[in-house]
């Protein structure tokens, strides 16, 4: 069972006699990992700041297991709470295992001697960042992603309940960013350590928090999981963009589609249209799609993009008016790009509709094979086989002109 470590009562934190957050009150039990949310200079560095007795809050109290963080020693505080926050590593002559070790002087002597125990657990605390390669180099010799397992290894190596990080993964590449939170949700899932990290990946946060926070405006807006608090345009709300917005089906931010360039109605379904959306757009491309199911993830990224869509309810053929509607809308389109979808019984009238746009001297650029096109359409009409995404921006660049595609009519 899941215990409390952490309470905030009332709390109001900030500087001299300014507050910065105020009327936070949260419960963090233990294995929780915590992201907190918001736009710089919202107050989250603040917060932990706080929660780590770097400072003092102006109003209400931290608790940790039940006991205000006040009444607690130093070297006894350091035992439950560890604090990572951002900042470049001084670039030392200590080395890896030295450092890490200064992490176990809440339990040494007045002259700092390592016990057997001690040393267990710097062994222990490099081997969970993955850094137990990295035991004799010299600190100064390290990358910014070794250095940041380093400091995050002598933060363990206190042995805390509760672990504070201020944007742990700034400055570092993919690889580390990963693997850095990899290591987080692992401590709190195997060594039962809450986790409390201020982030700015929305995407992230979703994907990895059992509870987000969203700061903003002296206030924590809302708190709980993240399926639950980041819902459409929460993202874009507490950021105060206009561009983009975040689908919580997708679980990431999606850039809304143009409304300039040329028209492209793009046939799609069973997953086929999504990064064809997203490549197109980058291309300053106006694009509406259909006849897409709504349990489609091609369905999600189009309305996360709003995206003009034509679409029908989750496991029904598409019916004859949808198909009206499509036809209606892609006649008005300077090309057609069948996406190459998966052909399955629902969403025959897409066939028929692509059929028939071709009947009307309509452009279609199909990904698909020549083979499989010819199976599906015949040679009639102005069908071009495009065999990858890059000929097909050719093409759309191009205006066909100076381009040597495969037309159906003249492949067989």
């Amino acid at each position: 069972m899941k215990r409390v470590l952490l309470e905030t009562k009332c709390l109001s934190v900030g500087y001299g006699k300014k507050k910065v957050l105020e009327h936070v009150n949260f419960t963090v039990y233990s294995g929780q990992f915590v992201a907190l949310l918001g736009p710089n200079g919202a107050g989250k560095t603040t917060l932990l700041r706080t929660l780590a007795r770097l400072i003092d809050p102006l109003q209400g109290n931290v608790l940790i297991d039940g006991s205000d963080i006040r009444l607690y020693k130093s070297k006894k505080l350091a035992q439950k709470l560890a604090v990572v926050l951002t900042g470049h590593l001084a670039r030392n002559l200590f080395s890896v295992e030295e450092f890490v070790a200064l992490g176990r002087y809440p339990y040494t002597n007045f002259i700092g001697t390592l016990s057997d125990i001690d040393k267990k657990e710097v062994r222990k605390a490099l081997r969970l960042v993955r850094a137990e390669h990295l035991a004799h180099r010299i600190i100064g010799t390290l990358s910014d992603g070794e250095r940041q397992k380093v400091v995050l290894a002598r933060a363990i190596a206190q042995k805390p309940s509760v672990l504070l990080l201020d944007e742990p993964t700034i400055h570092l590449d993919l690889k580390h960013r990963i693997e850095i939170l990899s290591i987080l949700r692992e401590l709190c899932r195997n060594e039962d350590i809450s986790v409390i990290a201020a982030l700015h990946d929305v995407d992230i946060a979703f994907k990895i928090a059992d509870i987000v926070g969203l700061v903003k405006d002296g206030i924590i807006q809302a708190w709980g999981p993240p399926e639950h608090i980041l819902r459409e345009n929460v993202a874009a709300s507490l950021y105060g963009f206009n561009g983009a917005s975040f689908d919580p089906c997708l679980g990431s931010i999606e850039w809304k589609a143009s409304n300039g360039g040329n028209l492209l109605f793009i046939v799609a379904g069973i997953g086929s249209g999504a990064v064809l959306y997203r490549i197109l757009n980058r291309h300053g491309y106006a694009i509406s799609t259909g006849i897409i199911h709504k349990n489609d993830v091609d369905y999600y990224v189009a309305s996360a993009m709003e995206i003009n869509s034509i679409s029908c309810d989750p496991m029904e053929d598409i019916s004859i008016e949808h198909f009206h509607r499509a036809f209606k809308i892609a006649s008005s389109a300077n090309y057609i790009i069948d996406a190459g979808f998966i052909v399955k019984q629902m969403n025959q009238m897409n066939v028929r509709l692509i059929t028939s746009l071709l009947n009307e001297g309509k452009t279609v650029l199909t990904l698909r094979n020549p083979e499989n096109a010819y199976q599906l359409f015949g040679s009639q009409g102005r069908l071009v086989c495009c065999p990858d995404v890059d000929y097909l921006l050719k093409y759309l660049n191009s205006d066909g002109k100076g381009v040597v595609f495969t037309n159906i009519a003249t492949a067989r």
